[in-house]
């Protein structure tokens, strides 16, 4: 009798996994001590996997706590919940708990362990524990090369990536989408774009996850013929309608190749709309100094129901930023916490000191950052340094250089633009005193560089270099633009 019931309560157990039934897990809980079945091993991994599905992790750590005998399965369940849950210390520690009872991790204990890696951003631990996995010869299982892979391509071990994605004999479209999307976050893009096509002469085709890591690169690559191409192919699916994350990508990856139009186009012709579509039409209209059209966007998708997160308030910042409108940029930052009750974020205070500065309000931006309640970062520092070279102040200027010279002494940019300060001024000891701390640092000047990708070639240009075999016509192509808008500017 007892074994049928518990054969019963194991099924009603296995049966009720959303979060709308734990009232369910909890009524059959207690059927298992009313019929004085709790130690029955597995009425105890089952009951610990339901409440791990529910997303009750308390009464699942409450569970797990009180069981005589812990199977692999069980250590495995928590661990895996605790990850799901972006709990990467806890995962950790319980991981910790199981090596000291001398147990051996299996195949689905470590890919949950290289996502908690990932989220604490401990490189070394997640490759000591690849080190397990060779020892304990699991590296042959597809789930767990693939979990390592996603690790080393998040941590930025791009190098490490691609020595496991090529020793991977079977490579699945996880795997493939993991390189591509993790070339693409690095800024490798043409990588990323290699990648798929390799990807597409193996055999395997390209899926929902793929086309937006993919459409990414064409962005950044500025390969606009095959972001055309994926448009068209996509478009002849039936599930391209519907889908919004690759129509979201599309509208990216053409205002980043200069086509606005194409991007309104496909924005215009979206159904379902969702936060992200309007962060990105938004972003690109700032990109492209439309910032009048970024601010009509934003109004129309807070009149549609949306809500801006910190990303669209960046975005629309930026956009603000780009177009000098300076007293919208600061009705929108007063609005973040006023108005929207969030914390302004680096990112936010990065794009008012930019803004402020460039404008000449240095006083201003100088008093946002000592007010920010976090620890200023480089990049706010820097916004404010830009801004002091371009206005020539040498006062706020030497504020900002001197406190980026302690967060990143080794960056010889923020020497050189303080010395461009000092030079602009003709204050011949200020650019000794700065030459001088280079020299002790060992630092040289990095020369200025600008490059452009002109059908997968990369081509660079660095400041005084003339070697490039098209750097004539190039200069007279410019020379000639010049003249033309000096001419216009006379009407």
């Amino acid at each position: 009798m007892s074994q049928k019931t518990a054969l019963y309560l194991s099924s009603l157990l296995r049966s009720r996994v959303s979060l709308s039934q734990i009232s369910k897990a909890r009524q059959t809980h207690a059927q298992i001590l009313v019929h004085g079945l709790l130690f029955n091993v597995t009425l105890q991994t089952d009951l610990l996997l339901a409440y791990s599905k529910c997303g009750s992790l308390r009464h699942a750590r409450q569970v797990f706590d009180k069981m005589p005998e812990r199977n692999m399965h069980s250590w495995n369940i928590l661990i895996f919940s605790y990850v799901q849950h972006s709990m990467f210390s806890v995962a950790l520690d319980v991981f910790d708990k199981f090596r000291q009872m001398g147990l051996r991790p299996d195949h689905y204990t470590f890919p949950p362990l290289f996502k908690a890696c990932a989220g604490i951003g401990d490189g070394f631990l997640g490759k000591v524990l690849y080190g397990w996995v060779i020892k304990l010869g699991l590296e042959g299982y597809v789930v767990v090369s693939s979990s390592f892979l996603d690790f080393c391509l998040k941590c930025g071990s791009i190098l490490d990536a691609k020595r496991v994605f090529s020793d991977m004999s079977c490579k699945d479209s996880v795997a493939w989408n993991s390189m591509i999307s993790g070339f693409g976050r690095a800024a490798f893009y043409r990588d990323a774009l290699n990648c798929s096509r390799e990807m597409l002469a193996a055999g395997v085709k390209m899926d929902a996850m793929t086309i937006p890591s993919v459409l990414n690169a064409c962005g950044g690559d500025g390969d606009l013929i095959i972001g055309k191409e994926i448009h068209g192919q996509v478009s002849k699916n039936c599930w391209y309608d519907t889908d919004v994350a690759i129509r979201n990508s599309l509208i990216d990856m053409y205002a980043k190749c200069g086509c606005l139009d194409d991007a309104e186009k496909v924005f215009g012709g979206m159904i379902n709309l969702n936060l992200v579509t309007w962060t990105t039409m938004i972003s690109c209209y700032g990109v492209h100094g439309k910032g009048e059209d970024s601010l009509r966007l934003f109004k129309k998708m807070s009149d549609s129901g949306f809500r801006p997160n910190c990303v669209t308030l960046t975005a629309i910042l930026a956009s603000c930023s780009h177009s000098g409108m300076i007293d919208e940029a600061r009705r929108i930052f007063s609005s973040i916490s006023l108005g929207y009750g969030l914390e302004p974020r680096v990112e936010h205070y990065a794009c008012m000191v930019d803004l402020l500065g460039r404008f000449g309000y240095l006083e201003e931006a100088l008093g946002l950052v000592k007010n920010m309640k976090i620890m200023a970062p480089a990049s706010v520092w820097g916004a404010l340094l830009a801004g002091c070279m371009m206005h020539k102040n040498v006062e706020i200027g030497e504020i900002a250089a001197h406190r980026l010279f302690e967060l990143e002494p080794r960056n010889s940019s923020n020497y050189i633009v303080l010395c461009s300060i000092y030079n602009s001024l003709s204050m011949p000891e200020g650019i000794s005193a700065v030459r001088a701390k280079m020299k002790d640092l060992g630092l040289v000047k990095t020369p200025g560089c600008s490059w452009i990708t002109i059908s997968g070639t990369v081509h660079k240009f660095y400041q005084g270099d003339h070697s490039h075999r098209l750097t004539l016509p190039i200069y007279e192509t410019i020379d000639g633009l010049v003249k033309v808008a000096s001419l216009a500017s006379d009407y």
